[in-house]
């Protein structure tokens, strides 16, 4: 196998002596023989703080060794078997995952905000056997397992992680002061620290993964309303680190800088940015809630980071706070940003403030986060998405999967060892993704310069961005139409300053009577935040084709 990147003629590949991912691939590895191997290698170095706490490479190493063994000798789970993992960023998260990963499991990342309609569906969809769950969710779960394949739910609460007495204290607050811990009952759940406590008395677990074995399924949305999981095996996740490392390998040190984790590690973004840290030795500081701006300034004030990912949403809060500009910024080395199209205005803004550019990336959960990125260390075309990452093909081709001449716009069509090898279970949709050849379709179309730099133009999707995050009108529009008083619906997206885009239901009555507030209520039932549509309309009618398809275009 030639090494990665070798057939890369992209100024953005740059070999660098910290190509972790990048022998790890060629040496044909899976995740968990990186992640120890780097648990080793680095040691007593910190890891992962969160919360005033840290964990060494040794501690998670050693703690996702006993949660390996619990999964297995103790649950006597098969390799294979999916483990649903639904929790915030929070210390547990990079031990229950790289548990997961060594005992041979398949880890399914859940989003924590989901309602129990929501995660039905990915527990039924996954046929996951266990559910890892923050108490505070645990409300949602517990209305949620019957019916699925879940045989085993086990509960972790805020402080766990924590030193005493502060894990106490931490857990009083959140449950009878704050009252964030809705009342719940899951008959046979397992308590996080009993699970690891027995783990730790149990045979060790050997991984016998193979690198081309599915390690991940990370769910996204699918044309049916409902999401689907893209299967992602180790090479695609080991790969998408090893482009990062020949894209950012320079610029970064990992024995002097340190790294905030704001997205929520369910998203794919923030994932492989967990993945990208661990096997580099870097420290990383997880953020458990993004939205609380003035706790993220004074986390960015404390840790002074040298890596910093998020969205435009994200950024925008930042600057819009008086008391982040004061803050030093001399540490700041790269700032990384993608889901939506950057906005110059925020762009801007940021490199006045802070001296340093958002350099803009474009991924997609299919593609195991990123496929494209900007140069850090250079100007960038004003709206480009960058140029392909190592060992990643881009194409642009028509509908019949042609490919168009140079300066034409074509659908983005991608192929190399990050991709999906489709989606689980779903074989009609899996083969619709792929024209001839591997070529996976993003559904973006695109253009690309003479220099290699791509620019997104539209969608041929009808897939709605809401700061970063996927939300596709089939799923909504079944939503409302569950509501009796609902005769149609249809959902767009519309222009929206904060978020990029907005959700807009437009719904015909059946009972005269229904109100807005019926509908936003009904909606705050059954999807989670950035689901919720900010603009509910009423007409008579929807614009329809000659045989009845409701035209959202004309609605747009």
């Amino acid at each position: 196998m030639k090494p990665f990147g070798s057939n890369v003629t992209s100024v953005l590949a740059q070999a660098d002596f910290r190509n972790v991912a990048s022998k790890a691939f060629d040496a044909g590895e899976t995740l968990p023989q990186i992640l120890i191997s780097a648990c080793e290698r680095y040691g007593d170095r910190p890891a992962f703080s969160n919360l005033d706490h840290t964990l060494s490479f040794n501690d998670v190493n050693r703690l996702s060794a006993d949660f390996a063994s619990y999964l297995r000798n103790g649950l006597g789970l098969q390799a294979g078997s999916r483990v649903a993992i639904m929790l915030p960023n929070l210390l547990q998260y990079p031990v229950a995952l790289l548990g997961v990963l060594r005992a041979d499991l398949i880890a399914v990342l859940v989003n924590p905000m989901y309602t129990a309609r929501e995660l039905k569906h990915q527990l039924k969809d996954s046929g996951s056997t266990v559910l890892i769950v923050l108490d505070n969710f645990g409300a949602v779960a517990a209305e949620s397992i019957e019916g699925t394949s879940v045989k085993h739910v086990i509960t972790t609460r805020v402080g766990d992680m924590l030193p005493f007495p502060k894990s106490k204290i931490v857990d009083f607050t959140l449950k009878y002061v704050k009252k964030m811990i809705p009342a719940f009952d899951i008959p046979g759940a397992i308590r996080w620290p009993n699970a690891i406590a027995k783990g730790a008395g149990l045979p060790r677990v050997l991984s016998k993964a193979k690198p081309g074995d599915t390690a991940q399924l990370q769910y996204t949305g699918g044309t049916t309303g409902l999401s689907k999981g893209a299967v992602l095996a180790h090479t695609a996740l080991i790969a998408n680190v090893a482009s990062g490392e020949q894209c950012f390998g320079r610029v970064l040190d990992p024995e002097k800088d340190k790294v905030i984790i704001c997205l929520p590690i369910y998203h794919i973004a923030a994932y492989t940015n967990m993945l990208f840290t661990m096997a580099q030795g870097f420290h990383a500081e997880l953020i458990s809630n993004p939205r609380d701006i003035p706790n993220l300034i004074a986390t960015f004030a404390k840790v002074k980071p040298s890596l910093f990912s998020g969205v435009n949403t994200l950024y925008d809060a930042l600057l819009n706070s008086p008391d982040f500009a004061k803050l030093d910024f001399s540490n700041l080395k790269l700032c990384l940003q993608g889901g939506t199209a950057l906005r110059r205005a925020t762009a801007e803004r940021w490199k006045e403030v802070t001296g340093m550019n958002v350099v803009e990336g474009y991924g997609l959960s299919e593609t195991s986060a990123a496929i494209t990125y900007n140069r850090w260390d250079g100007p960038n075309p004003v709206g480009s998405i960058g140029m392909a990452l190592a060992e990643v093909e881009i194409t642009l081709r028509d509908e019949n999967g042609n490919i168009v001449p140079m300066g034409e716009p074509g659908e983005l069509c991608a192929r190399g060892p990050q991709m999906t090898t489709g989606y689980w279970q779903q074989t009609g949709e899996s083969n619709d993704a792929f024209f001839e050849g591997s070529w996976f379709r993003t559904g973006d179309i695109a253009k690309v310069d003479e220099q290699g730099y791509y620019f997104l133009l539209d969608r041929r999707k009808d897939m709605i961005l809401v700061s970063g995050f996927n939300v596709f009108p089939n799923e909504i529009e079944d939503v409302v139409a569950m509501h009796p008083g609902v005769l149609e619906a249809a959902v767009v997206g519309m222009p929206d300053e904060k978020c990029g885009e907005a959700v807009r239901l437009v719904a015909v009555r059946k009972d005269p009577a229904l109100t807005e507030e019926d509908l936003r209520t009904h909606c705050r039932k059954h999807l989670t935040g950035y689901k919720q549509p900010k603009v509910v309309e009423f007409r008579d009618a929807l614009p329809k084709s000659a045989v009845g398809k409701i035209l959202r275009r004309e609605l747009r």
